[in-house]
């Protein structure tokens, strides 16, 4: 590889492990690594990490790329990183991490979430619900149960924020993630004063803003040194993993967006403006690019539902979901409620649990298995017509994550949100890539509309015209569902 040409490194820091992607100047994938590690729960609704496992894998990736591609990675001019949102990580006025990271699914900040929610400002401010996943509350529990441990935080870092602070020194983060902290003033991007002392917080404790686009820091020469990179590579503020998909999906503007099933189910649209409804528990935050924003519901068991069915009936998730291969079924008589810890949109919930219904002596695990596709598609449905409430519509988005290789699925959920559904090429699209891209744009002064285009598209997935009327009746019905089971 010549000397002019330089490559650009994308870490995406997931809830089980890092990936990392490497790609040239214009955006194409030189190779990839990656590395797992694991989640502790040292009690019901707890979920924690240790912030060495991240750098350890983060080194271990990156080992793993100067192996196979080293002389791509002696061009290294720039590196995005992305991550899991709302992770507490508690560090001291010596940079030292006070206790595990506490995470977006840990929820035993529910009352002092509920205490901050009830606060006028908080939705005002920062145009979101505060939900027990989110920091500020993980905040308020530790200073009400872990006084020793709060006295002593100097700097409160998101889990990505982390591993860029190990590489450069700075404590720095970026619009997308610090939106999902409820201390952002999401419509001014800046921290607010007001939200953080209702936290016992301080501007002093939060990082320097950056744009996710925008450099933060240089990697430091001890850091390049020990893990082999050329000196003078710059690390930009990166983003939080949704808004680095819709990086890497190009999800940046009106109307585009995406469907995700992943562990948790997310359906995003970017927006050219911000426009919140925090009532609709719908997420309204600041895009990792400047002067836009994106909106998304989550739900917070997709494929963790067909997981779940694979633990019970002890066979391979991709075993179940292979049953129902084919043409699109009409509804099925069982009905599930995806609630298996809790709910984020449209009911923000961390109490309600799922539940299955209509079961008889002839359900089986196929019939099983269309319960929990349909109820993961309802759920879904229920945030697109929460992203409507609040002025937002698509006419159709893009399909990601690992659900999306079930064909059944995908013609599922375009048929219950009557929207067509296209599938990317293969290729990398994901929050690796929204990274990488976030890099390229810093070092190279690159306009993010011109990097971060939309994906060739494989095909295009309509609704079903023979059964929308019959699923729009079935999900009218599972509306009625949730709040019968809530009163018990």
């Amino acid at each position: 590889m010549g000397e002019s040409i330089k490559t650009f490194l994308g870490i995406d820091l997931g809830t089980s492990g890092l990936r990392a992607l490497l790609v040239d100047q214009d955006g194409r994938t030189v190779g990839s690594a990656q590395a797992h590690y694991a989640v502790t729960n040292p009690h019901s609704g707890w979920s924690e990490q240790d912030p060495a496992d991240w750098v350890a894998a983060c080194i271990s990736a990156i080992a793993d790329l100067n192996r196979k591609h080293g002389p791509e990675m002696a061009q290294l001019a720039a590196i995005g990183t992305a991550g899991q949102m709302h992770g507490a990580t508690l560090l001291d006025a010596e940079g030292a991490v006070l206790r595990p990271c506490i995470l977006w699914n840990d929820t035993r900040a529910h009352a002092e979430a509920a205490t901050l929610d009830a606060l006028p400002e908080f939705r005002e401010v920062s145009g979101n619900i505060v939900f027990p996943g989110f920091t500020a509350p993980k905040l308020a529990w530790v200073k009400n149960n872990e006084p020793d441990i709060f006295a002593r935080v100097a700097t409160v870092l998101l889990p990505k924020d982390y591993l860029s602070f190990w590489l450069t020194g700075a404590r720095v983060s970026d619009m997308s993630d610090s939106a999902g902290t409820s201390w952002l003033d999401v419509g001014a991007r800046d921290w607010s004063d007001p939200l953080l002392a209702q936290s016992g917080m301080t501007a002093s404790q939060m990082p320097r803003l950056v744009e996710g686009s925008e450099i933060a820091a240089p990697v430091t020469a001890e850091r390049s040194a020990e893990l082999g990179l050329p000196d003078g590579v710059l690390v930009v503020g990166g983003a939080g993993d949704n808004a680095a998909a819709a990086c890497g999906i190009g999800a940046l503007n009106e109307g585009q967006g995406f469907v995700s099933l992943g562990t948790s189910g997310v359906m995003l649209a970017g927006k050219s403006g911000y426009a919140p409804l925090p009532s609709s528990a719908v997420h309204t935050f600041c895009h990792a690019v400047p002067n836009r924003w994106y909106q998304m519901g989550v739900i917070l068991s997709a494929t963790d539902s067909l997981n779940w069915l694979s633990r019970t009936l002890g066979k391979p998730a991709a075993d179940l979901a292979g049953l129902l291969d084919g043409p699109l079924r009409a509804p099925g008589s069982v009905t599930f409620l995806p609630f298996l810890s809790g709910e984020r949109t449209p009911h923000n919930d961390s109490h309600i649990r799922g539940a299955l219904l209509g079961l008889d002596h002839a359900t089986g695990p196929e019939a099983l298995v269309q319960a929990v596709f349909e109820g993961v598609a309802f759920a879904l449905r229920e945030n697109l017509d929460a992203l409507r409430a609040t002025g937002t519509e698509l006419a159709s988005a893009m399909a990601i994550g690992g659900g999306a290789k079930s064909d059944y699925w995908l013609q599922l959920i375009a048929t219950v949100l009557n929207i067509p559904l296209d599938l990317p090429e293969d290729g990398e699209n994901g929050a690796t890539m929204g990274a990488a891209r976030l890099a390229i744009c810093g070092a190279t002064g690159a306009d993010p509309d011109t990097v971060m285009t939309q994906p060739a598209i494989a095909r295009r997935i309509s609704p079903n015209p023979e059964h929308i009327a019959a699923y729009e009746q079935a999900y009218q019905a599972y509306r009625t569902v949730y709040p019968a089971i809530k009163v018990l």
